[in-house]
């Protein structure tokens, strides 16, 4: 297919590709402009290998950077900017790459790669470079590593079918409005940060970056600025609505917030409606380039807590016995990097992909994500997700933080326990109250530990295994 770039360049020039607030850039600018970096890169060496890596923040620089090596016929090994560097070093040396490309105020020493600053890059002298005509629908155009909440995290290889179907499906479900412009405030070394990316060369609409979340920030852009669409996780979404008071201002022209990344509770959605805030549910994941079922703007209000239906170019079924979440799609990654074998392990035989999800379907056709299957908990005959728990204890007074694992229990076979950040010294007899309200008995904690912090991975999720460690060195004390 034609390259995304130099088409949109041709068929909507003037149409502003990308704006971080500052400078603003047009399609037929941002072809150009690439030419130009395209040349930098390859003076500074960063093309003499098919992978180059990159760290760096959502910023315009990063944007064109990382388009720049996509349209030179390069793949992009994302770096996640919150890892440390040993563990930076472990993904470089997978991905065998020779050099890294590193934003400014991200620069770090010990690499062990050539590592090239921007303002070194962009300011080196150098002869445009010429982008390549066409994509190579199968070519892998980005790897991204997987969170590793419990084990080594392994390299995505995504290609440009895959991010062209995930775009596509996302048309077809949310639609794409000719006034359309979607605010990247999520990471673009993350799937939904550079879905965003891809989609707006696909759609030929404007991306707004914004180069960390800032909830004020966010609130007065989208008052202000005509965005039609923002992606959020659930923590973003909260922090937005706490900014929508009474006398606040309607935002602008928002026509949908596409919210991701984990579990969400009642109380926040129910706020949602009450507000006017639409909000569509998704669920996807690295491997699928982003959502793979989505609810549409018709279905949200009356499917509160669903992920919607698959999209158009999704199948997908659950396993009789434990419901897991069984994917076939175009999106579908071409497999991990170096480890062939650990993505083979996840496909069946007629090719469904194993999610690791458990899921149910209401009578219509709705999914609703329970929780990983790893992490279920089975309590006296009864399967309990810590997500479901831990959604459930978002809205309980002075609770900050919380993660739920289980424990082996004698009667019971496994009983859940949860790791609490609270606001104040805990009450435990408030919590099971409250959690005797909003769950089922079983699902209540038999246990909370109070603790600082929970320990996330570099994505922002749980790391269970680590709290599971805890609470087993515990139990053995």
């Amino acid at each position: 297919m034609d390259n995304w770039i130099t088409k949109q360049a041709q068929l909507a020039p003037q149409k502003i590709a990308v704006t971080d607030g500052h400078q603003s850039l047009t399609f037929a600018t941002l072809a150009q402009r690439l030419t130009q970096v395209a040349g930098q890169l390859a003076a500074v060496g960063a093309l003499t290998q098919p992978r180059v890596a990159m760290l760096t923040d959502t910023s315009l620089a990063g944007y064109q950077v990382a388009l720049a090596l996509l349209g030179t016929g390069h793949t992009i090994v994302w770096l996640n900017k919150r890892l440390p560097t040993t563990e930076l070093r472990r993904q470089l040396q997978d991905s065998t790459v020779a050099t890294c490309l590193v934003a400014d105020d991200l620069w770090r020493e010990g690499l062990g790669v050539n590592a090239v600053r921007f303002g070194t890059l962009l300011t080196t002298a150098a002869t445009p470079r010429p982008l390549v005509a066409t994509f190579d629908v199968h070519q892998v155009a980005s790897i991204m590593y997987t969170s590793g909440t419990t084990g080594q995290p392994k390299g995505v290889l995504q290609t440009f079918e895959n991010h062209y179907t995930s775009a596509i499906a996302s048309a077809l479900n949310l639609g794409v409005m000719p006034d359309d412009e979607w605010l990247c405030t999520v990471p673009i070394f993350h799937i939904s940060g550079f879905s965003i990316m891809m989609r707006g060369l696909i759609y030929g609409m404007t991306v707004r970056l914004v180069p960390q979340f800032d909830a004020p920030a966010i609130a007065h852009i989208l008052r202000t600025e005509p965005v039609t669409l923002i992606s959020v996780v659930p923590f973003m979404l909260k922090k937005l609505l706490d900014q929508q008071t009474p006398t606040a201002t309607p935002y602008c022209a928002l026509r949908g917030m596409l919210l991701g990344g984990g579990p969400i509770d009642q109380a926040t959605l129910r706020r949602c409606q009450q507000q006017g805030v639409p909000v569509v549910q998704s669920y996807g994941m690295t491997e699928t380039a982003s959502q793979v079922v989505a609810l549409n703007f018709a279905d949200a209000p009356s499917h509160v807590g669903s992920s919607g239906k698959p999209l158009f170019t999704t199948q997908l079924q659950l396993t009789p016995q434990t419901h897991e979440i069984l994917l076939k799609t175009p999106a579908l990654a071409a497999g991990y990097l170096g480890q062939p074998e650990k993505f083979a392990a996840k496909l069946t035989a007629d090719g469904w992909y194993h999610t690791g999800d458990v899921g149910h379907l209401d009578e219509a056709g709705f999914l609703y994500v329970d929780g990983r299957l790893d992490d279920m908990i089975i309590s006296g005959g009864e399967n309990i997700f810590p997500d479901a728990i831990e959604a459930a204890y978002q809205s309980a007074p002075g609770v900050r933080d919380i993660a739920v694992v289980g424990r082996s229990d004698a009667e019971w076979g496994m009983v859940p326990v949860a790791f609490v950040v609270s606001d104040y010294p805990l009450d435990v007899a408030a919590l099971v109250a409250f959690g005797r309200q909003h769950l089922a008995h079983y699902q209540v904690p038999q246990t909370f530990i109070p603790v600082v912090e929970i320990p996330h991975n570099g994505n922002g999720k749980v790391q269970r295994a680590k709290l599971r460690a805890r609470l087993s060195a515990t139990h053995s004390d």
